[in-house]
């Protein structure tokens, strides 16, 4: 069900909120665009009650992102994130999410990081940060020895060279956060962000 829905438009939003009452007009601003999955960071205090508001929306797909510990694990899913992102792999984070029963897509940048990732049980990986590893270029050597996994670009990745990444068949969706920048969320322009989402989707080439 969650492969299914990121790779149905390819693009994952990745957001920083600093307020959780920004959640729910974002959460409809995403799902206006076109989008129908996110991913929350926890990069500020706002992101657990932000992942709270936007589970009860039926439609959207939420994620929490930057887990770095268990008790983040625990906190988000009680909160209602349905996978977990993390910047790098953790065992304690992986055992976790392992525990409890939510899909973990950790973070990754070399063969040996896959390998750990495949030791664990999981075959979907966040390739970050993606443009400054090497890009749509690394992305596509690291597929050919592991063609059992799926990657998630992330990093430095736009409208402009998101289609480059997305038609590489092992990249499931690639995460940004240009449609959902923290100026454009402080001044809560809300229809600029659908616009940004749609574009990213047209962009994406993958929704009819």
């Amino acid at each position: 069900m969650i492969a299914e829905v990121l790779a149905e438009t390819g693009v994952l939003p990745v957001v920083v909120l600093d307020d959780a009452d920004q959640a729910g007009p974002l959460g409809a601003a995403l799902l206006a665009g076109g989008l129908r999955a996110v991913e929350v960071t926890f990069r500020t205090a706002a992101a657990e009650a932000a992942i709270r508001t936007l589970a009860k929306e039926p439609e959207l797909l939420v994620g929490a992102g930057t887990v770095v510990n268990p008790d983040q694990v625990d906190r988000a899913v009680e909160a209602g994130a349905r996978f977990v992102v993390s910047p790098g792999f953790s065992p304690a984070v992986a055992g976790r999410c392992a525990q409890r029963g939510v899909p973990l897509f950790p973070g990754v940048a070399t063969g040996t990081e896959i390998m750990m990732a495949l030791d664990a049980g999981l075959e979907t990986v966040k390739f970050f940060p993606a443009e400054r590893l090497g890009g749509v270029a690394m992305v596509s050597a690291l597929s050919a020895p592991f063609p059992s996994v799926r990657f998630v670009p992330t990093g430095g990745i736009d409208a402009a060279n998101l289609a480059d990444y997305l038609s590489i068949p092992a990249v499931l969706a690639v995460g940004g956060t240009w449609m959902v920048a923290r100026p454009l969320l402080r001044e809560g322009r809300w229809d600029e962000i659908s616009a940004l989402a749609a574009a990213a989707v047209r962009a994406g080439g993958r929704a009819g």
